[in-house]
């Protein structure tokens, strides 16, 4: 049976477009959701990460406390890096360059001093190992 009516045709036409474009269309079934990863960053995040600003951070740095964004020492290299104002080293996830103040060769004579003095009397707790200490071999 043969139709050659025009309407048949298009109405036909119309149902195979309709059909199809169902395929394209998004669903709710099976359908992926995003996540949102939410990280608690440093005191300092976003300002200027100055000596002034380590120290504030050493100040309050717990080495027995674990290793957070918010208890990290921040004068502690991973090799060969400084972390960033929330204590994360360059290659880890979340890492954010910090705002660095400009230098000048009498101001890294003095913070070699302090750095210096820093070393002969570390804090209590400050050893290899220690939870508040970067700890690990790296994964490269």
């Amino acid at each position: 049976m043969e139709r050659s009516d025009p309407s048949y045709s298009k109405t036909l036409a119309l149902i195979s477009l309709v059909a199809s474009a169902s395929a394209f269309a998004p669903t709710q079934f099976g359908a992926r959701t995003s996540t949102q990863v939410f990280i608690d960053f440093g005191k300092y995040d976003d300002q200027l990460w100055s000596n002034d600003a380590k120290k504030d951070v050493y100040a309050t740095w717990d080495p027995a406390s674990p290793r957070s964004t918010m208890n990290f020492n921040p004068f502690e290299t991973f090799l060969g890096n400084s972390p960033d104002a929330s204590g994360i080293f360059p290659g880890e996830p979340f890492y954010k360059d910090p705002q660095r103040p400009d230098v000048s060769y009498a101001i890294m004579l003095a913070e070699k001093a302090e750095f210096a003095e820093r070393a002969a009397a570390p804090k209590a707790g400050d050893t290899p190992g220690a939870p508040g200490c970067k700890n690990g071999i790296p994964k490269n």
